[in-house]
């Protein structure tokens, strides 16, 4: 779900990329009245990419709310499996760190 997102973000942000490179190719060789017409194009793009990125920020703050709901009911509901994790992960990064501490 969260790759989709990124694979979005980045497809739009290439697009946008793309076009923004167009319009000042065009805009180097246009007229004035031309200019003012991609200027106006330029600005209707980047409105739609801030838009864009709005969106996609709240759809991530919406995920991270709910993830972070689920994790803490999962903590609530399964205390001492959680305290039995969290032992396990600290041991496993005892030992991995133990080798380059003694090493100094």
């Amino acid at each position: 779900m969260v790759d989709n997102y990124a694979d979005k973000a980045s497809s739009e942000l290439k697009s946008l990329v793309s076009d923004a490179q167009d319009l000042f190719k065009a805009a180097t060789t246009a007229s004035s009245d031309k200019a003012a017409a991609l200027r106006s194009e330029g600005m209707r793009l980047l409105d739609n990419a801030l838009t864009g990125a709005r969106d996609m920020q709240d759809t991530a703050m919406k995920t991270g709310r709910e993830l972070a709901s689920t994790a803490d009911d999962y903590v609530h509901e399964n205390p001492w499996k959680t305290i039995a994790i969290s032992a396990g992960v600290a041991l496993v990064i005892g030992a991995l760190l133990t080798p380059m501490i003694t090493k100094r």
